[in-house]
Order: C-alpha cells, then structure tokens, then sequence
C-alpha cells in the first residue's frame, strides 16, 4: 500500500521547475566568445555587448554568487564602488552559471562557448557509459576517460590561435590536469601560486602584448565557503582579499585594458542537520546501480534491467520524502526544460535517470560512495537556485596611480 501510494503522488507536489538557463545571450558560456568578439574576431558573436578592446582580462573567481557579493559587500569597497557605477554600459550585469552550478561545468562552458549538453562535462562527478562506471570531470580524473574524446570541441582559445593571443593565469597544478585539457586548453598557460603573484603575471602579461585575451582563475574564496561556510569569518578574509586584488589589478594593467569579473556559481551553507545520507532510505535508491553528482544535484543512474515502473516509483518516493525541498525529475524532462541546453547523443548517458536538485537549504549524500569527511561541507553549490546560478559581470575601470600620472621635474 505504501508503495502504490508513492507511485500515486500527485503532480502538485513537485514544485514548478526553474527556467533554463540563457545559454547563448547570457550566460558564463557566452563571456569568452563575447570577449573575443569585443576584442575585434568577427567570427565571434558579442552576446554580452561588451565594449571593443584590444587588451581584455577575464578574472573567474570561483564561487563568487552575486547574491554573495551584494551581502557581503562591506567587505569589498573597492567592487561595491564598481557595482554602483557600473550601469552605464549595455553588458548585462547578471549572468547566469551553466547547469549544474559547479565548477567542472560552468568552467567548460566558459572555455567552450557551449552549453553543458553539448561540451558533455555535465557535474562534479558524473557516469561514463561506455565504463559503466561514476568518474569525476575536475581535479580527480579516471584513467580511462580522455579529456579530449570526453570533450572534444574546439574552445575559444583554441579558436583564436594565429587570430589573438590567449593566456590563462592560474594555479601551477592546473597547467597540465585533465580538466584544462578539456574545457581551457589552448594559449599560453602561466602558473603562480599566490592570488597576488597572479595578479601581477597577468598584469605583465598584458603589458606585454599590444593585444590579448587573459583568462585569470581566482580559487581561493571557494576553498573557504566549502570548508567553513559563507558567514564565516574566512570566507569573509578571502573576499577582502580579492577586493584587494582587483584594486591592484585596476592599478597595474595597461590603460587600454577592459577588466571583467565573473564567476563561475554562486554557493549557500547547509546546516549540519540537513546533510542527508539518502542512502539510508531503501525506498531512495531502489532501482538504482549508480549515484553521481553535487550533494544538492543528485544523478541517480538505474540498474540496466529495471522494470518499466521502476523510474517513475523512484521519482514518486523522493517527492514523497523531499517533494517540499528538492525539484526531482527525469533526465528527459531536465532536457526538454533546456537545463543543460543542446544535448549531444554521445553526452545523453551522462545524464541520470532520475535528477533532485535541491530547492531549500539542504543536501544529499550517498555514503555508501562517498566518504564520510564529505558530508561535513559546508557551503554547497550545484542547483539551480538564484543563489546558485546567479553571478555578477562587473566591468572594472582601470586606474592611474597618481605616481604614474606626475610629470618629472
């Protein structure tokens, strides 16, 4: 009886699904096209309406969500003065982070110019078909997976070797994992450790060109909301610590530079109560041989030989249990929703079944997979949440050092 009461749970129980989205016009996939574009590559389309430039910077910081920025902006006077200025231009200043909100995916967006469904790097860990096995697509690679048959489109960078030179600016490690070769691969990579090393390497570096397109990834301010939370004092040191940077940045960079500030997801704190292992719940995984995802975008992937009423009782029982906090649905009804944009045939398996992406202030874990350590993140990310794929695009004015600006006596 209790199954065939989940099996019955009315449609009004599943809250009315986000929209996509707005790959192609305004989008984090659209800011290194649009870029490049800007920078005067007529095979490009400016989506964003960015203002011509031959020096452009793309300064990528990693878990900024503009609803962060805006309540935290205490923190950051140097970027809330640029937020208060910064309407005169027609560049939209709220972008969209590709589906899921996580970094592996908005990351191959940016670097593609495509939506998730057509470059195929679809969640922080998500199924390998033709391995019928779970592999993660960010800095734990399976050996078995190539980056360039996994994502095989060209990127930007790509696209504008012999057109504009490209650089991307960041941490020494990345130079050379799967993740770059995937989504960013192209140009010229140059690596420093410290967020200020950074940004004078970039700085040089576009001094250095009469014309460029720089990619400058800042890492630090995730790392702090994941281990302690957006409210904590950490997260808020390392937001000072990027206001300051880009202060800097303003002040290092060659005059005719257009700086943007982006980001790649937004990110909110999951109290220690609702961190859920599902796995507890038999009713949760019934059916299903493989669990992937974000603890707040779950993929749930069925046995081969499931019954034909097996998907439809797994979506009955999550709604059952989580209806109220978690948007659950097919992998056919995300992609007719356009979550993941265009999808490739090759990228549809890589897709769960079943999809909950978390509505309220909570997460899910399988810790039959994962370790336990896991479950004790604080700030989250993944869904499709305002908080979560909402993120600014903030034009930075360069400025003069009054030092540079007096005239020798």
């Amino acid at each position: 009886m209790e199954q065939a009461h989940r099996t019955a749970t009315p449609p009004s129980r599943q809250p009315a699904l986000p929209a996509a989205p707005a790959y192609g016009s305004n989008t984090i996939a659209d800011v290194l096209t649009s870029a490049a574009a800007a920078a005067g590559d007529a095979r490009f389309t400016n989506a964003l309406k960015l203002p011509a430039a031959r020096r452009i910077v793309v300064v990528l910081v990693d878990g900024l969500g503009k609803s962060l920025l805006k309540h935290k902006a205490g923190h950051a006077p140097f970027l809330r003065g640029v937020m208060a200025a910064d309407g005169a231009g027609e560049h939209p200043r709220t972008l969209h982070a590709a589906f899921p909100s996580t970094t592996a995916t908005s990351l191959a967006s940016l670097g593609t110019g495509v939506g998730p469904g057509r470059h195929g790097m679809l969640g922080y860990d998500v199924l390998d078909p033709d391995q019928d096995k779970v592999v993660n697509l960010l800095g734990n690679w399976d050996a078995g997976v190539d980056p360039l048959r996994w994502q095989p489109l060209p990127t930007v960078f790509e696209r504008l070797e012999g057109h504009l030179p490209t650089a991307t600016v960041s941490l020494p490690k990345f130079e050379h994992s799967p993740m770059t070769k995937a989504a960013l691969r192209g140009g010229t990579f140059l690596g420093a450790t410290t967020p200020q090393a950074r940004v004078q390497l970039a700085a040089e570096t576009l001094a250095a060109h009469p014309g460029m397109l720089l990619y400058l990834y800042w890492s630090e301010l995730d790392k702090a909301g994941h281990a302690h939370g957006t409210d904590s004092v950490q997260w808020e040191h390392q937001l000072e610590e990027l206001d300051a940077g880009m202060k800097r940045l303003a002040a290092a960079v060659p005059a005719d530079t257009l700086i943007l500030l982006t980001a790649d997801h937004g990110m909110v704190d999951v109290p220690r109560s609702a961190r859920i292992d599902y796995s507890r719940f038999p009713e949760l995984v019934a059916g299903v041989r493989h669990t992937a995802g974000e603890p707040r975008m779950v993929h749930l992937y069925l046995e081969p030989d499931a019954g034909p009423g097996t998907r439809d009782n797994l979506v009955a029982a999550w709604l059952e249990r989580f209806g109220s906090k978690a948007w659950v649905l097919t992998r056919e009804q995300a992609v007719e929703a356009g979550w993941f944009g265009e999808v490739r045939p090759e990228a549809a398996g890589r897709i769960g079944d079943v999809l909950v992406a978390a509505r309220e202030t909570i997460a899910f874990y399988d810790l039959r997979r994962v370790r336990p350590p896991a479950i004790e993140m604080v700030g989250q990310h993944g869904s499709i949440t305002k908080a979560e794929r909402e993120v600014p695009l903030l034009r930075i004015p360069v400025t003069v050092p009054a030092s540079k600006g007096r005239r020798r006596r």
